[in-house]
């Protein structure tokens, strides 16, 4: 396997310590967030940024990566988490620029069960961000 590239370890280094100034480096102005939740992909920073802000709220305490896959200049982060003891398996799809900053971010969620749950969950989480 190739070393991880430096896009990865900045998106393990937020996920592992939800510090939110992380992303402000990670995140290009212009990126695309698409969740399995919402049908219209997310467009720029401040909403991704609030978006996996919200992600890890809800996902991080459980959140675990159990395998990775690179190229270039993506990746695939296979990750699992508990959700109210509702089980949730997914797929973080990470695109970057050759300036090292996130492109693209699309999340995958599987089973229906987990989805719904983490759709719930993300909801109130945003609605609590928004004040």
């Amino acid at each position: 396997m190739t070393d991880m590239p430096a896009p990865v370890r900045a998106w393990h280094a937020f996920a592992e310590s939800g510090d939110t100034a992380l992303l402000d480096d990670l995140l290009a102005d212009d990126v695309t967030f698409r969740s399995p939740a919402v049908f219209r992909p997310q467009e720029g920073r401040v909403l991704t940024a609030g978006y996996l802000t919200a992600a890890w709220a809800v996902l991080g305490p459980t959140l675990r990566y159990v395998t990775q896959w690179y190229a270039a200049d993506s990746a695939a982060l296979e990750f699992e988490a508990d959700l109210d003891g509702t089980y949730v398996q997914g797929v973080d799809l990470l695109r970057w620029g050759s300036d090292g900053r996130l492109t693209s971010f699309t999340v995958m969620v599987r089973p229906m069960r987990g989805l719904q749950k983490l759709v719930e969950l993300m909801a109130a989480e945003l609605v609590r961000e928004r004040g």
